[in-house]
Formats: structure tokens, C-alpha cells, sequence
């Protein structure tokens, strides 16, 4: 449970100054309250508040938290650091951030909020560096300010510490950040002679010879800058923490992030695993109109926050309640995929993230702005706050979550995974670099390819962290072409003392700092796969003319393509010109499979339409079976356990109404009775509405 005064926060962000109107306020307090939603979060915009140095302006703020006080509602005070003043960038001009082509960042109109004082590029501390030691004095009595007032205000839930946990890929290069840039280097390496040589940079006289790269390319320097900048921050992160600590050591604290690891944690700073371990409550942003609404994607938006959340408490801190317009994530798609909102659609995605175990859901509006290209967006609320159907639905699920008798249900959590799908931060910051002019983006394609394909064979396959893997006895590594010499040492060990491993090519062609191994597979890896390279082949931009066999059967390749040679192992399929392509082997107490190309990219690029009996092999091939077996693969399950109740969720994304047989692992369904729809009849069988899931309690 996150908060002993809540049993599930279900609410959604009101107030972005000078949205909604004042002579509103009252009005749409009441009919939240009324309608059973328990949270608000508010922006508390430093440019908002901070009208002059010194000189505050809290009154509307104010008058939000005493309304949610008089309603029963909690509310989170976001803290926006990075709407910086008007006055503050004229005072500091000297610490506006830096782009890579050296322009600065200045203030600018907020999207999201219609409101001055946002960056032109958006990520960070805002316009300004919180390296400058003046800029950080000023926002940190901004926030002790702002805890101060408010940390023992009745309506108080917490503090929201950094909205959607990512920096812009093009940040900073200011000489406040290049000063910290040479410090972070100096305590990594000791002295400028073992950096010179770690970077092949032979002439550096002094620190300040150092500049931080702006072309980003597979060097040790750029890897370092990229590690640099999260350390740095997340840094600022740890800092806001501690300086809301100092004044309320009693409030929770929150962040969200955009469940953005995947794609986006090299270039853009979304670790959603650092994040999440500085927090008591971490969150994830997910907008169908801007992801799209794939079964696959928002099982994908969920599952990763709740692996980066480590067993901790996590909530759809952002979840779409309404159309989006004219944004470029929307034009030209179907007004189905995400742009108009039906309140089957807010079901079913409250409900997805729910099975995926969030434990709360917070609209990103509750009724839309009226100023700015986000006018109309995203509120289930019409656009003067009267109800809607999109309302209703709303209502509906909120008064259901927090009547008592689901008490056992939130309590109960999703068992682990049948397989993991292994995460390594460097991997993803190689590829980075090495494709960084290229279109050719094989990392995601390959992560989500492999995600999707386990998924949509009735697995439910988790994110798993190279620091977790102890945790797991079957795991999957899509695309391992970098990795540290030392993460290579753990999964040695992993495999040795009984773990399954599947790899994609080239497992840690590049070893540390980028460096490619005369021995491949690298690293001592040649041992626990019983192969050595025969032939590589980098490709990818027709990666899709690869193909190989598993024991006789077709399969699709894609990516990269590494054939081999035995030493050891034992082979189990070759490419269509004859090459070994697939190696099976033991080593220690565990078993390997080492794949030489990537067909987790071709099941993405296809949309499933290849290799899925491949993947179904695999599975075969670990001897993991299945929590749940489903004879209808149109429905997604669940399983949650706890100690008041287990639970199986079936989840319905289609259109029309499923009907499926159910075969579990353990335990057995009451099917005569439900926890969800609360007016469902079994009929003799097991039937899923449109848009909706069925949650049927365990025995």
C-alpha cells in the first residue's frame, strides 16, 4: 500500500497555473470528491511562484491545498525547479545551459502548461545549470521554501522530485558543467596521465586541456561523457531530495520517469532504475496517442517501471484520459490509435497497468487546458470540468479500487517472470554511440523485439537489470554486443551456478571502454558458450536478408551476423549458406544457446509476423513453464499472489468479447464469482469483455 490514509490513489493532475480557471476551483473540487478521486498533483512552477528574488507568491497554491484539504483529497506537490524565472536567467545569464553547437538555452512558453519560464529544449535543471553554485543556492531556497509552507498541511501526500526523469541528449556543455565534467574525470582516473592514455589523448598539459566531445562516436571519451552527465543529474536529483529531506523528514517522496530505459536511457538519462532507488514511490508517464496502443506497449510501459521499482511501491503517475490534437506523435493515425479517448479506453489501460502491478493511477489532467498547442488534451473532464463519460468510467474505477473489499487485491503482487530480458546500461550506451549517424537502430528493435515475442506467447517476461540477475534462473540477452569486463565475470558465475542463458550475436564484442577482443565471443565467453567466431558480419541495414535454422526449422535473423566454430558445443543450426548459426552448450551447472544473428529484430520489424514459433521454441527449450496457459492468445494473464488472496487478471485489449480456457500452473479459479466486472456471470465458461479485464480470484 503506498499511503495508510489511501488504499489506492486513483486522482489526476489538476492545476498548471492558469489552468483551470479560479472561478472553477470550488466547483470541480467538490465533483472530484464526489466522484470518488482521492489525488491531485499540482506544478509548483519556481517561475510561478518566485515572482521577484526573495518575493513569493504562494496564494493560489494555497488555496489548492485547503480545497483538497475540505474534499478528502491528498495532493503532490511537483516540484518544477526547471521553470526557472524570468528574472533568474537575466541575473544568471552567465549559467544558462549550453548546447552541443553552442547556442544557450533561454526561457520559453511551457507545452504542458502554458506558462513562462521552460527551456527550449527541455531536460535538466532548465535554462540554467545547477552546476553554477549561485543557480543552486536560488532553487534551493525555492524548495526549502516551498517544504517549509507545506509539510504539514493536512492535504499533504508528498513530493514529486523530478517530472519524467530525463535530460536533452544535447546538454550542457556550459563551463560550469565542464568544470564538473574535469572533476568527475580527475576522481575516476586520479591523474591526467591515466586518462590520456584510457582516452588515446597524448598530449593534455593541464585539466582544462579537457573538453567534453560534442560528436558522439564509440570512444572511451564519449562513453565517459555519457556517464558523466547521469551521474551528474541524477546527482541534482539526490541533491533536491536532500534538501526537501532537511525541512520534511515525514512526507513521501515521488518521481516519475517515461519508461523510456530502452530506447532513450543513453541519450536521454531515462534510467528508470536509478531513479527509482532515490524515491519511496516511483512512476511512469504513458500516453497511448503519443506511444501508440499496442497490446505490447503498454504491458511494456508498466513491466519496466515495476522492475526498475525493485519491489517498491510504483503508480501510473500519467495515464492519457483524453484526445490529443495536433501534436506530431498523432498526424496522420487513426483516431482509434490513442487520438480519441473512449472510456473502454481509460478502463482498459488503467487496468493493464494495474495487472501489471501499479499500484495507483493519476491522469495527466483532469480537464484540459484552454491556452496553448495542448488546448483539449488529455482531461476525462470536458473542457468547462463538467462530467463526461470518460468521467464516469473514471469514477466508476476509482470508488471500486478503494472500496474494502479490494484490499486483498492490491495487497496480493504479480509473480516474477518466466524469463528475464537482461538489461546492461553500457550495452545500450555503445550502440549509441556506434549508431549514432545511422538510421540503423538495432539495440530497441532487438529489446523490445525479444519483450514482444515472449509476450505474445503467453509469457510474462521481466525486465532484469544486470545488477538482479541472482534473482532469475532463465534469461535472454537480445543484443549483448558491449559489456564490461566485470558484468561478463557475473554472468560467468551465473551460468556456472545453474542459470539459463540465452544470447543474440556477438555477446561483448566490445569489452571495456569499447575495446573489441582479439577472442570472440569475448571476455572468457567462448568457455561458457563452447564456441569461437568463425566469421562476423556487420550489416544491419540488410540484416533482413539473414536466415538460419533451429534444428531444421526457419527462422528469420536480422541485425548482426556471427557464425561459429566448436569448442565444446554442441550445434543445433546453421545459416542458409552452411555456417554454424546456433550453439547449444553446458557449462558448469547451467546451459547456453548462443544465436548468431538477431531475430528478436526481425519479430519486431515485422510486427510478429516472423519467428514467433521460434520464440515458442525457446521457451520449449529452458523447460520454464508457463504461470498461465490461455487457449485464447487474443487475452494477456497475470497471476498476482498474496498474503490475504491470490488473483488471476485476464486482459482483454480487443474490441470484441474472449472466450478462453485457462490452464495454472498452481492453484485453482473460482469461476462462479469475480473481483472484476462486479457484475460478471460465468455462464459455464470464461468470458473477457471488450476493452476490460476479468479478475477471478484463486483458490
Amino acid at each position: 500500500m503506498l499511503n495508510k490514509d489511501i488504499q489506492l490513489p486513483y486522482g489526476a493532475v489538476y492545476f498548471r497555473k492558469s489552468n483551470p480557471p479560479r472561478e472553477d476551483w470550488e466547483r470541480d473540487y467538490a465533483t472530484a470528491g464526489q466522484d470518488g478521486l482521492n489525488i491531485f498533483r499540482h506544478w509548483f512552477m519556481w517561475s510561478a511562484i518566485e515572482t521577484a528574488p526573495g518575493v513569493y507568491d504562494w496564494e493560489e497554491y494555497d488555496r489548492q491545498m485547503d480545497l483538497a484539504a475540505a474534499n478528502g483529497i491528498r495532493t503532490v506537490i511537483a516540484e518544477l525547479i526547471h521553470a526557472v524565472p524570468d528574472w533568474a536567467v537575466r541575473k544568471y545569464a552567465h549559467a544558462l545551459q549550453v548546447n552541443a553547437d553552442g547556442t544557450k538555452l533561454g526561457s520559453y512558453m511551457g507545452v504542458s502548461s502554458a506558462t513562462g519560464g521552460f527551456s527550449n529544449n527541455g531536460g535538466g535543471a532548465g535554462a540554467l545549470t545547477l552546476n553554477c553554485p549561485e543557480v543552486k543556492e536560488a532553487a534551493g531556497k525555492f524548495l526549502t521554501a516551498l517544504a517549509t509552507r507545506y509539510k504539514d498541511h493536512p492535504a499533504i501526500y508528498g513530493y514529486d522530485v523530478w517530472n519524467e526523469c530525463n535530460y536533452s541528449a544535447d546538454v550542457d556543455y556550459s563551463p560550469y558543467a565542464k568544470s564538473a565534467f574535469r572533476k568527475w574525470l580527475e576522481k575516476k582516473y586520479g591523474s591526467l596521465k591515466v586518462l590520456a592514455k584510457a582516452w588515446y589523448r597524448y598530449s593534455y598539459a593541464e585539466w582544462d586541456d579537457i573538453e567534453p566531445p560534442v560528436h558522439m562516436a564509440p570512444y572511451p571519451e564519449c562513453i565517459d561523457w555519457l556517464q558523466f552527465k547521469r551521474d551528474n543529474f541524477y546527482d541534482q536529483m539526490q541533491w533536491r531530495i536532500d534538501t526537501i529531506r532537511a525541512v520534511d523528514q515525514k512526507n513521501t517522496i515521488a518521481a516519475h520517469g517515461i519508461s523510456g530505459a530502452i530506447p532513450n536511457m543513453a541519450a536521454n538519462g531515462c534510467d528508470d532504475w536509478l531513479a527509482a532507488s532515490k524515491v519511496e514511490v516511483y512512476g511512469f508517464t504513458w500516453i497511448q496517442a503519443r506511444k501508440g496502443s499496442e497490446a505490447w506497449k503498454n504491458w511494456y510501459g508498466v513491466d519496466i517501471n515495476r522492475a526498475a521499482a525493485r519491489g517498491k511501491p510504483f503508480w501510473h503517475a500519467e495515464r492519457q484520459g483524453g484526445p490529443l490534437w495536433l501534436q506530431p506523435q498523432v498526424i496522420g493515425r487513426d483516431k482509434e490509435d490513442g487520438r480519441v479517448v473512449e472510456p473502454e479506453d481509460i478502463r482498459l489501460w488503467s487496468m493493464t497497468s494495474l495487472a501489471g502491478g501499479a499500484r495507483g493511477v493519476i491522469n495527466l489532467r483532469w480537464r484540459p487546458l484552454l491556452d496553448g498547442p495542448l488546448f483539449g488534451a488529455f482531461g476525462s473532464y470536458g473542457m468547462d470540468g463538467s462530467r463526461t463519460p470518460r468521467s464516469d468510467m473514471a469514477s466508476a474505477m476509482a470508488k471500486w479500487a478503494n472500496d474494502k473489499a479490494q484490499a486483498p487485491l492490491w495487497e496480493a503482487k504479480p509473480l516474477r517472470g518466466e524469463v528475464g530480458i537482461l538489461v546492461v546500461r553500457e550495452t545500450q550506451e555503445f550502440d549509441y554511440l556506434l549508431n549514432h549517424d545511422r538510421k540503423e537502430k538495432p539495440y530497441p528493435e532487438a529489446m523490445w523485439g525479444a519483450y514482444r515475442a515472449f509476450l505474445e506467447n503467453g509469457v510474462q517476461p521481466d525486465w532484469v537489470h544486470i545488477d538482479d540477475i541472482a534473482a532469475y534462473d532463465f534469461l535472454y540477452f537480445p543484443y549483448p554486443i558491449m559489456f564490461t569486463s566485470e558484468q561478463a565475470k557475473r554472468l560467468k558465475a551465473w551460468v556456472e551456478n545453474g542459470g539459463t542463458l540465452i544470447a543474440e550475436a556477438c555477446p561483448g564484442y566490445f569489452g571495456d571502454r569499447g575495446h573489441v577482443g582479439t577472442v570472440q565471443p569475448n571476455m572468457g565467453l567462448d568457455e561458457v558458450f563452447g564456441a569461437r567466431e568463425e566469421e562476423v558480419e556487420f550489416m544491419p541495414d540488410i540484416g533482413d536478408r539473414i536466415h538460419f535454422d533451429l534444428d531444421g526449422a526457419a527462422v528469420d535473423g536480422g541485425g548482426f551476423l556471427q557464425s561459429y566454430r566448436l569448442t565444446g558445443g554442441t550445434g543445433r543450426g546453421h545459416f542458409t549458406d552452411g555456417r554454424l548459426a546456433v550453439v547449444e552448450n553446458t557449462y558448469g551447472k547451467g546451459r547456453t544457446l548462443l544465436i548468431g544473428t538477431n531475430p528478436s529484430v526481425a519479430y519486431y520489424r515485422t510486427q510478429g509476423k516472423a519467428n514467433g514459433a521460434f520464440f515458442a521454441e525457446l521457451l520449449r527449450w529452458s523447460g520454464k513453464k508457463r504461470h498461465v496457459t490461455l487457449s485464447n492468445t487474443a487475452l494477456f494473464a497475470r497471476v498476482h499472489e498474496g498474503e490475504k488472496g491470490s488473483f488471476l487478471w485476464l486482459v482483454n485489449p480487443t474490441r470484441t468479447a474472449q472466450k478462453t480456457e485457462v490452464t495454472l500452473a498452481r492453484g485453482a479459479l473460482a469461476q462462479d464469482k469475480a473481483t472484476w466486472p462486479i457484475d460478471y456471470v460465468s455462464n459455464g465458461g470464461i468470458v473477457v469483455p471488450p476493452r476490460d479485464v476479468l479478475i477471478l480470484p484463486l483458490g
